[in-house]
């Protein structure tokens, strides 16, 4: 594995080495538009983009690979079920997949690694003479420039894709679980619609400083519109294995390099049809990288501008002497410029200052000095300021003055000040409590006003001293009335976006492990919604989510006794012994009363406990029109009972009816975009479900549509068929769906699960066919599975136990391999003797000569091992915590400080975790105390972090009263 990624990072270089643009597509939009203000350094590798259209000009000039071709396709169809990667879109249907491995994995990684065969088309730094000779000419590349055989016959072989064609439907649908194509992806041309002067993929990978080759292989499935469950469970040899949150983060940033291509094109287009573009503008528009950058370059010309004072210096004819003065300074004479009788011209003054502001101009836009003025800020101490603003002083509101008092008189460096700092600022700048300003040291000015005289814009010949006094105010100007505001609005929004951003994650962190809550199954629940003045509100459930009762009771208002005879024969007749209290209003007035019956043992014989739970988001659901559909004659008021017993015996289903931004575990989520906050957790929610998986024939129609590949519709069509036609036997059933593509299929097949004894008892009495021998049902479903046409209907109907697996079908081939060489039967999936087998099967060969003599690769071997030796029924959600059940109440006035206690954090943020000790009031844990030696250290985690509904112990450190604030140490994660 180690030469894959050597290679296809060098073949990816071949992606970025082009001098002349590259279309690129705009197929998204994003609302986040903001790139890294930190310079690109290394500014010589962006002018490597020729490669592109060399790729162009190789796909004419391929008659060597022929014979590959057809070796290729050949295995493909011979190894693979459904190659649905579409790793490049080709002409004639064909995808390199198996012999690019078995051909390239020996000399050629080491020949590219040797010989740097990708940048010979940078003209700037070309060090190889054989690279020279390749060149050619920018516009029209050479093919290639081998000098070795293999590598000449890689680069051609390579070039038989075919970009500017859009894959054919069945090769979208096709899918390779194996993972081949990991090394031709990396190198693919990147075909987009809007050309720039960089190459997305090279972008992409400065961003997120993620390798080349993973960037194009992950832009090329992103094209081929894979969803980000799919990529995350069946596609991690392509993505070096990055989880959903990174590929989710990339996603974003590739949407913000496409909407800069756009409106760039669409600004290109503007100014041309308005006689506005010259040769110098189209270049500066085409290198800006972000959207700061390109309103810096284009505001002058926008309509309704009144023009730059360089454009009217320019409209009164004093451009050539500007460019005089850099270039031939010896002739240059500005007295012939005076024009008495006009503005701008009619003294020696006014023509000076008409130069100095044209040369301004030039040095503000210019690429290298631009570059050079950033680097030069990131070696400096820059930092943000924010101050109270004197208007707010005085006649502000005080409550809201008082919530921003530490930052009254802020200021921090930019490379270290905090996210929630920066949003907290935004925050106060928006309400005009606060001034805020970015102070660039004076050092910074003064390095770069030398510089600019003495090397970059140093004149080709001798400078009269009135000369060299214009240039150097030139530079002075360019800087304090250019230069300087454009780099504080990158600062501002370069910090703004990665807070909002980092804002967004927190909040998917959040919600991910809040819906992946463990359920507590096989429980008659109780919810109770807390009110004062309307009762509490009494829902009681069935373990299999079905309604038994409901009420309403009124525990505040002095019939408290009276009520507890009711609550006590409710519990006693549907032998309920756990009640989930909601945490609104009155919750810890409830908590107290059920508390209380429970330490004096009214329940007896039941040992009832009770846990609290967040109502976010039920009011809300209780009147929406999916609350009305499931329970039409229930009054809203009940609705909510009933929804807050369900989110503790099944949270996934319950919580995904409610928009994700109701449920209120984010931080300053209405201070960012929303759009991107939306896209984040609707994704987030998608990828829950997915991995969660859904028993096709009992899911609701709500969560049915969050699975990757699915929509409402398509859910709808679900529930339709399953009304109409009864139960789905197997997974190919799917195809019958309306609206149920092969994409579709592809998406969402691996995700939803069958329990087989269901099924088998529904074809027993159905008589819809004897058993097989499930050997020969798995082959038969992997003989049909390589088939575009309808399958048998024989087959069609036969269960096959596969189907309870995560194992996708395009794989279910290997499958029928594996267990063919470990001896087992598909009828032993998830029980001990599979295990064993396995194992005896790995400790011999291991996992990667496993793989190896199966022909794929050890991420696919080792998914279909975990799907075939996973219990029957396996949740991933078992690995999660589940609610805090208690059985007494602390009050807020019994806390001490150096108390220990135990508690689940309700919510995280980026300065701490709030964690629920059960007095009513959260307890705040710093950031600061949460270290990774107190973390588990058996739980993988994303960040060093906790999540909503861990369990946690904790010392109070610190209780403020008046403020109703407690401060904790984190001691350990239980």
């Amino acid at each position: 594995m180690s030469s894959l990624p050597r290679r296809v990072k060098s073949q990816a270089k071949a992606l970025t080495s082009e001098e002349l643009p590259s279309f690129l597509n705009s197929s998204s939009e994003s609302e986040e538009e903001e790139e890294e203000w930190k310079p690109k350094t290394k500014t010589t590798k962006k002018r490597c983009l020729p490669k592109k259209n060399e790729a162009k000009i190789k796909k004419a000039a391929v008659p060597q690979p022929a014979g590959a071709k057809k070796t290729v396709k050949k295995v493909a169809i011979k190894e693979e079920l459904d190659v649905s990667l579409p790793i490049a879109p080709v002409e004639d249907n064909r995808i390199q997949l198996l012999k690019p491995k078995e051909e390239d994995v020996g000399t050629k990684p080491k020949s590219l690694n040797q010989k740097p065969e990708v940048p010979k088309k940078m003209e700037i730094n070309s060090f190889q003479e054989k690279n020279k000779k390749s060149l050619g000419s920018d516009e029209k590349p050479s093919t290639s420039v081998p000098v070795v055989g293999n590598q000449v016959k890689h680069e051609k072989r390579e070039e038989a894709f075919a970009f500017d064609e859009p894959p054919s439907k069945k090769i979208k649908l096709n899918a390779c679980p194996e993972g081949k194509p990991v090394k031709n992806l990396g190198r693919n041309k990147i075909k987009e619609e809007f050309e720039m002067n960089w190459d997305i993929v090279q972008a992409l990978s400065d961003i997120t400083n993620v390798e080349p080759w993973v960037c194009a292989n992950l832009i090329n499935l992103f094209q081929e519109e894979n969803t980000i469950p799919f990529i995350a469970r069946y596609r991690k040899e392509l993505i070096n294995n990055l989880e959903a949150d990174a590929l989710r983060e990339m996603q974003q940033s590739l949407e913000e390099l496409r909407t800069v291509a756009r409106k760039t094109h669409t600004t290109i287009e503007k100014l041309k049809k308005e006689g506005k573009l010259s040769g110098c503008l189209l270049k500066a528009l085409l290198n800006c990288r972000t959207l700061e950058e390109l309103d810096h370059v284009s505001a002058p010309y926008k309509t309704g501008s009144k023009g730059t004072k360089a454009q009217r210096a320019r409209q009164l004819g004093l451009e050539p002497a500007a460019l005089s003065l850099l270039q031939n300074p010896v002739e240059l004479n500005l007295f012939s410029y005076i024009r008495p009788n006009t503005k701008g011209l009619a003294n020696i003054q006014e023509v000076e200052t008409g130069v100095q502001h044209i040369l301004a101009d030039i040095f503000a836009k210019d690429k290298d000095t631009l570059d050079f003025i950033r680097k030069l800020c990131q070696q400096r101490y820059v930092s943000i300021q924010s101050t109270l603003a004197k208007v707010s002083s005085k006649s502000g509101n005080e409550k809201d003055i008082n919530k921003f008092q530490l930052y009254h008189e802020f200021s921090c460096s930019i490379k270290n000040i905090q996210h929630h700092q920066i949003l907290a600022i935004n925050r106060g700048e928006n309400l005009k409590i606060l001034t805020v300003k970015v102070n660039i040291p004076d050092g910074v000015k003064n390095e770069f006003c030398w510089w600019c005289v003495n090397e970059r814009w140093r004149p080709k010949q001798f400078l009269k001293p009135e000369f060299m006094r214009i240039l150097r105010n030139s530079v002075e100007d360019a800087y304090k009335r250019l230069i300087h505001p454009l780099l504080c609005r990158e600062f501002r929004s370069k910090l703004t976006s990665d807070a909002e951003k980092e804002s967004v994650m927190m909040f998917g962190r959040n919600l991910r492990q809040l819906l992946l809550t463990s359920p507590v199954r096989g429980r008659t629940l109780m919810g109770v919604d807390p009110g004062y003045k309307h009762g509490c509100k009494l829902a009681i459930i069935s373990p299999t989510s079905q309604i038994l009762h409901t009420d309403v009771v009124y525990l505040h208002s002095g019939q408290g006794f009276r009520e507890a005879e009711k609550i006590k024969k409710l519990l006693l007749q549907y032998s309920c012994s756990t009640v989930v209290i909601g945490n609104g209003t009155a919750c810890r007035e409830t908590e107290a009363y059920f508390a209380d019956l429970i330490m004096k043992k009214y329940f007896a014989p039941l040992d009832v406990v009770y846990c609290i739970v967040s109502e976010a988001g039920a009011s809300i659901y209780s009147v929406s029109p999916e609350a009305s559909k499931e329970m039409p004659d229930l009054d809203p008021n009940l609705r909510s009972a009933v929804s807050i017993a369900r989110r503790v015996q099944d949270p996934l289903a319950e919580l995904v009816k409610i928009e994700p931004k109701h449920i209120g575990v984010g931080m300053y989520q209405h201070d960012v975009s929303q759009t991107l906050l939306k896209a984040t957790l609707d994704s987030v929610v998608e990828e829950c479900v997915s991995f969660v998986g859904v028993d096709i024939n009992i899911c609701s129609e709500i969560l049915l549509r969050h699975i990757a590949g699915l929509n409402a519709n398509r859910a709808k069509n679900i529930i339709e068929w399953r009304e109409k036609n009864g139960p789905f036997i197997n997974r190919e059933q799917l195809k019958e769906v309306k609206g149920l593509g092969p994409k579709s299929f592809q998406q969402c097949a691996g995700f939803i699960r069958f329990n087989q004894e269901y099924i088998k008892t529904f074809c027993s009495n159905k008589k819809t066919g004897t058993e097989l021998g499930s050997r020969a049902l798995l082959t038969k479903a992997g003989a049909l599975g390589k088939k575009k046409s309808k399958p048998r209907p024989c087959a069609w109907r036969q269960p096959n136990p596969l189907d309870q697996t995560c194992i996708h079908p395009e794989s279910y081939n290997l499958a029928v391999r594996f267990l063919s060489l470990i001896g087992g039967n598909a009828n032993d999936i998830g029980k001990s003797d599979m295990q064993q087998k396995v194992n005896t099967v790995i400790e011999r060969e291991g996992l990667e000569g496993t793989a190896k003599r199966l022909n794929t690769t050890v991420h696919t071997l080792q998914l279909i091992i975990d799907g075939l030796t996973q219990p029957e029924g396996y949740d991933i959600r078992t690995d999660f915590d589940k609610p805090d059940f208690k059985r007494s109440i602390v009050c807020f006035e019994d806390l001490s400080v150096g108390a220990v206690l135990t508690g689940k954090v309700e919510n995280a943020t980026q300065f701490g975790v709030f964690v629920d000790i059960g007095v009513g009031r959260a307890g705040l844990i710093p950031a600061r105390n949460i270290t990774e030696a107190k973390l588990s250290k058996v739980k993988k985690r994303r960040s060093l972090s906790l999540g909503p509904g861990e369990r946690v112990e904790v010392k109070v450190l610190n209780v403020d009263i008046p403020r109703l604030r407690i401060t904790l140490d984190l001691i350990r994660v239980l």
